[in-house]
């Protein structure tokens, strides 16, 4: 039933009663006025006419008017002159200032930039910044890696920057994730991933009870914590963590680094028990280093995610990147939804979303679109928004897929047997390989035909160092300045063309068009002494020029009939 206004309606009782107390009201007010009686302002009689030199006063009246005036003209204009003062010396002082600073900075770049100018938290400057700092307080590394791709969530940067840093870092792989994987396939990697890096196999929790944190539902629903809370694999990273600090005699800092959506701030959660850091399904959702107290020994710092470089493929790009899928353009996300198909078993695709079959990525979206009613006005479907739910579906813990191992193991160039045998150094294997079969073995796992198979496009560069970021966006502004030169160019080509063709515009025989030749090639080639920087872009356009009429003359007799878009009479 719809909630309606309450009634102004009242009883008489009620409504006589009112008016009897207002007219009480005004009578008090009438009674009261009458008793003070109405003073009004009394007019200034000014002199009366009979008065004796009534002439002379009304000029002295006068006269003190007039210099009231003047008096509060010239405080007016002194006022003015104490403002204009402030104001210069305000001036000068800003000026000052504002020299200070501009030496200031003169000083600090020549001192190669010791002082770091404040940057924005969501720009990728500041996410390597960030990273940059976790790499170099942590002793020990986890780098985190889903199950469900972990060869593509492997940043090699990372882990040359790891090895090669010396110090005594060590670098750990965390596959996280492994509930989305079947079981013989989380063995499979187990097996491939430790005769790299000693690696754990773990189940983050995904949604922590936090004591600041009001849960607001709805009437008589409740929230289910008992499988979105549970994790496995905790207490064997804390006792291999643990034991490492004790062979080290002191307090170990552990960096958790890895790309977006693996589960780097859920792991930590994990390990503490409780809700320490914020989580999210959009990525990028910590944008600066946190620490977090397990214990008296060990600390851990959580880092923004890796950034993918461009220069990957469109799969890598598409599950890596650091961009949200809604602030994105909806062409790149198309380009994506298109690899991550493309690299899937369209069978099983076709059997998870209970759909027909599908020729390409497009029709595959639309009939999407079509059985879950996302259309647009007149029925059309509305692809754009399908790809960006399918993207978040494939980045978030909804879709059950899978990749299997390279079938030869062959580690990269900066995993030599020496570095591989150091970072095992201080580790307990047996005792890790043992906890892993647990977890493995305690956990519930899809079998492979409810997922999906999927073909991973191998390791996933990354950009770490700041600088790299800085030079990427210079090759930018230089592919900008030589676009520009281009169109330059082309336009002082073209004014050079008109006027040189305004005489011949009527010949179109071939003799006439050597002479053009030559014409264009002794105006555009000036003498061997003249050196005028002036005239090098006429010079390399009239070369051009040349060179496209010879090319055109040059042809056979049988194109001479068909027009030449290379001779461009105007």
């Amino acid at each position: 039933a719809e909630l309606r206004k309450a009634s102004k309606r009242l009883s008489c009782h009620k409504r006589y009663k009112i008016q009897k107390k207002i007219r009480e009201h005004h009578r008090k007010v009438r009674k009261e006025a009458k008793k003070r009686g109405h003073k009004k302002p009394k007019k200034d009689p000014g002199i009366p006419s009979a008065a004796p030199f009534k002439e002379e006063l009304l000029r002295e009246a006068e006269q003190r008017k007039q210099r009231l005036e003047e008096l509060k003209q010239k405080q007016k204009l002194n006022r003015q002159k104490e403002h204009e003062k402030k104001r210069k010396l305000e001036a000068k002082k800003n000026a000052a200032t504002i020299k200070e600073k501009a030496e200031g900075e003169e000083s600090s770049g020549k001192s190669k930039g010791k002082t770091k100018k404040p940057l924005n938290k969501n720009s990728k400057k500041s996410f390597c910044r960030e990273l940059m700092k976790v790499l170099e307080a942590s002793d020990v590394v986890l780098e985190v890696l889903d199950a469900r791709d972990p060869m593509g969530c492997r940043c090699p940067q990372l882990e040359q920057a790891v090895t090669s840093s010396g110090g005594n870092k060590k670098l750990l792989l965390v596959l996280n994730k492994i509930d989305l994987v079947p079981k013989d396939n989380v063995e499979k990697w187990l097996n491939y991933l430790k005769k790299e890096f000693p690696t754990v196999a773990f189940k983050s929790a995904t949604m922590m009870k936090d004591k600041t944190m009001e849960q607001v539902t709805k009437r008589h629903a409740r929230v289910d914590f008992s499988e979105t809370s549970q994790y496995f694999g905790s207490k064997c990273l804390l006792k291999l963590l643990q034991g490492y600090g004790k062979t080290q005699d002191k307090a170990i800092q552990v960096g958790v680094v890895g790309f977006p959506n693996v589960g780097k701030s859920s792991i930590i959660n994990s390990l503490k028990g409780k809700r320490a850091c914020n989580v999210g399904l959009t990525r990028g959702v910590t944008k600066s280093m946190q620490t977090v107290h397990l214990d008296k020994q060990t600390k851990m710092l959580d880092s923004p995610s890796i950034i993918a470089d461009p220069s990957n493929s469109a799969l890598a790009l598409a599950l890596r990147s650091i961009i949200d899928p809604e602030g994105s353009d909806s062409a790149a996300v198309l380009e994506g939804v298109n690899a991550i198909i493309n690299h899937c078993s369209k069978q099983q695709v076709m059997m998870h979303y209970n759909i027909p079959d599908f020729r390409d990525p497009e029709e595959f979206l639309s009939l999407l679109a079509q059985k879950r009613g996302m259309l647009k006005k007149g029925g059309v479907p509305d692809i754009e928004n399908m790809a960006k739910l399918v993207l978040f579906d494939w980045t978030g813990a909804r879709i059950k897929y899978y990749s299997q191992p390279p079938g030869f193991q062959k580690p990269p160039p900066y995993l030599t047997e020496q570095k591989i045998a150091e970072m095992r150094e201080g580790f307990n294997l047996n005792n890790l390989e043992q906890e892993n079969s647990n977890t493995v073995q305690a956990l519930k796992h899809p079998s492979p035909a409810s997922s999906i198979a999927f073909q991973s496009a191998g390791m996933t560069n990354g950009t770490i160092e700041e600088n790299k970021v800085i030079e990427e966006g210079s090759k930018w502004g230089k592919v900008e300045t030589s676009k520009e030169e281009e169109e330059e160019e082309e336009e002082e080509e073209e004014e050079f063309t008109y006027t040189e063709s305004d005489d011949d515009e009527d010949d179109a025989e071939e003799d006439d068009d050597d002479d053009d030749v030559k014409e264009v090639t002794r105006k555009a080639k000036p003498g061997k002494c003249q050196t005028n920087p002036t005239d090098s872009k006429e010079l390399r356009a009239g070369r051009e020029r040349s060179r496209s009429l010879s090319f055109s003359l040059d042809k056979p007799a049988d194109e001479d009939d068909a027009y030449d878009f290379n001779t461009d009479y105007v």
